[in-house]
């Protein structure tokens, strides 16, 4: 039976790093916000973002995914809205990739509102990425070209780390890539173990 971890942190932490050290070692990743940018392309949902959004989001039929992320960021009642439209569309096609990556032990599930979405319930093991706060909105900033007020305004919207590591089994602080990526390592020696012992 494949057992399922789900991988998340606070915007910066560096999850997609650390998903990177899981497939380094073998395991299928799911990124669920690549994943969710791809089924968000499909016309069903297209035209469910314009009946609750509006045709202003669209240039030529491509969403403005900057202009939705500015409503959304904002507006907690309007990320509840675009959340119910994407996330059982992202459930569906993660079923379907669970069943092609059907007998590996384990398989991992990338996502940053893992916790804020209940979706931690549904998985075996949690793993929590952590970093220091000011080392978070730098990356941020850097990689979305995006002010500290803005990335400061997205984190309010996720839990802290406090919460987040109190509901995990693992965490990995990111600070430092080479013992990073051996805590990736010491994690699914312990796991392999768990599990010849199931």
């Amino acid at each position: 039976m494949t057992k399922i971890i789900g991988l998340t942190g606070g915007i910066g932490s560096g999850k997609t790093t650390i998903a990177s050290f899981f497939k380094e070692e073998g395991i299928p990743v799911y990124i669920a916000d690549d994943e969710a940018k791809k089924v968000m392309q499909s016309s069903e949902i297209i035209n469910q973002i314009k009946t609750s959004f509006g045709e202003s989001l669209f240039d030529n039929n491509v969403l403005n995914r900057s202009k939705l992320a500015e409503i959304v960021f904002n507006n907690k009642g309007e990320l509840e809205k675009l959340n119910a439209i994407v996330h059982p569309a992202v459930k569906k096609d993660f079923q379907s990739w669970l069943l092609q990556n059907k007998g590996m032990d384990f398989v991992v599930y990338e996502a940053a509102i893992l916790f804020e979405s209940g979706k931690y319930k549904e998985f075996d093991y949690i793993v929590t990425v952590t970093a220091p706060e000011d080392v978070r909105i730098e990356r941020v900033m850097k990689r979305d070209n995006s002010t500290r007020e803005q990335v400061l305004s997205r984190m309010k919207m996720q839990w802290n780390d406090e919460k987040r590591i109190s509901l995990s089994n693992f965490v990995i602080n990111n600070s430092n890539l080479k013992i990073a990526r051996e805590e990736v390592g010491q994690i699914l020696k312990i796991l392999k173990i768990k599990q010849k012992q199931s």
